[in-house]
């Protein structure tokens, strides 16, 4: 028996978490504007609307290189401290709106020093745009709790200084640490000294791999780097045929390492053919940790209300397979134990049960 299509409203009413979302890839349109007119910085266009749009279009070019490109027009409102308060703060009150009742943010100080802040008030002034809007959010009855993730940019060589930083403001709201940037190209051991290091510091992390290059690079990430989750990893597909899973995935499905999953962005990026056969569904029926993310809610035009809507309409998805995925992620956050069974428990289940 088929089970029923679940609507939208729905959707949007259940708990969601998001473990793969990117500060500077989720501003508001009509934000963006604003902030551009205020430090001089020209866009394509100044109506919000058609911003929007050409953020999408521009995205669906199958390119990753282009696809990051898109970041040149936010990154340059974001190196004031007015600019980095109001995004975060933002940032977290459209997750509380879109239902998110956890989520992990990711971003690169380093890309954010133009306007005369060093490392450490970038991380501060995040931070404190991040507690207003959870501030904000729970005052309205739509509480979130948002840990931050810093991230190196892999083609450069400050990763171990922002390793320093996640180690610096580990009780200040910052929970683990990553390497964005382009994959191909940049292999995540470059940077091994910076893993090495998180992982004396027992500061988690994780890496982005198996997108725009394949099994070496997450076997690089898991093997050689120490990641306890990988970014993206879709073509971790690459290591199992007709079901039989090699000894990668094998891996990475017995350990329970998370796929933090991005459907949209790997369209987008030519990771990905369609929705229907975007590898999350296999994965997930055979039993991996998927967890279902945004990656860049601008840059994409999705929120996770949209991505959740996509599997259930173009990939059979229950609102079951939905619960699964959301557990799935606030099982991997790099969170404390008690927090995350407190979420589930208290948060995640009794909302899901509404809807089953």
């Amino acid at each position: 028996m088929t089970a029923p299509r679940i609507d939208t409203d729905t959707i949007r009413r259940l708990p969601k978490a998001v473990l793969h979302d990117h500060l500077d890839g989720g501003l508001r349109p009509a934000t963006l504007v604003e902030l551009a007119e205020t430090v001089g910085h020209t866009l394509p266009t100044t109506d919000p609307q058609a911003l929007a749009q050409w953020y999408y279009e521009a995205a669906n070019s199958g390119d990753l290189v282009r696809y990051i490109a898109t970041f040149e027009h936010t990154l340059a409102v974001m190196q004031t401290r007015e600019g980095l308060l109001r995004t975060a703060e933002e940032y977290v009150l459209d997750l509380a709106e879109d239902g998110v009742v956890y989520g992990e943010v990711r971003y690169a100080p380093e890309l954010m020093l133009k306007g005369g802040l060093t490392l450490p008030e970038v991380v501060e002034t995040v931070q404190q745009g991040l507690a207003a809007g959870m501030a904000k959010a729970a005052a309205a009855g739509t509480p979130v709790r948002v840990g931050t993730l810093l991230c190196g940019m892999r083609m450069f060589d400050r990763t171990r200084e922002i390793a320093d930083l996640a180690v610096a403001f580990r009780d200040a709201g910052v929970v683990g640490f990553d390497i964005a940037g382009a994959e191909d190209g940049f292999p995540p051991a470059d940077h091994l000294a910076a893993f090495e290091y998180l992982r004396r510091e027992s500061v988690p992390f994780t890496i982005h791999a198996g997108e725009a290059h394949g099994l070496p690079s997450i076997h690089q990430a898991l093997q050689v780097c120490g990641a306890q989750r990988i970014g993206h990893g879709v073509r971790l597909t690459e290591d199992i045929v007709d079901g039989k899973l090699g000894r990668l995935a094998s891996w990475v499905r017995d350990r329970r390492i998370a796929l933090e999953m991005c459907p949209t962005s790997n369209l987008q990026t030519g990771a990905a053919s369609s929705i229907a056969d975007h590898p999350i569904t296999a994965l997930k029926d055979l039993g991996f940790r998927v967890t279902l993310n945004t990656d860049n809610r601008l840059v994409s035009g999705t929120t996770m209300t949209r991505e959740m809507s996509l599997l259930a309409e173009e990939a059979g998805w229950t609102v079951e397979d939905l619960r699964t995925v959301t557990v799935n992620a606030v099982k991997s956050a790099f969170i404390p134990f008690d927090e995350k069974g407190a979420l589930i428990r208290d948060v995640i289940l009794p909302g899901y049960g509404t809807a089953l």
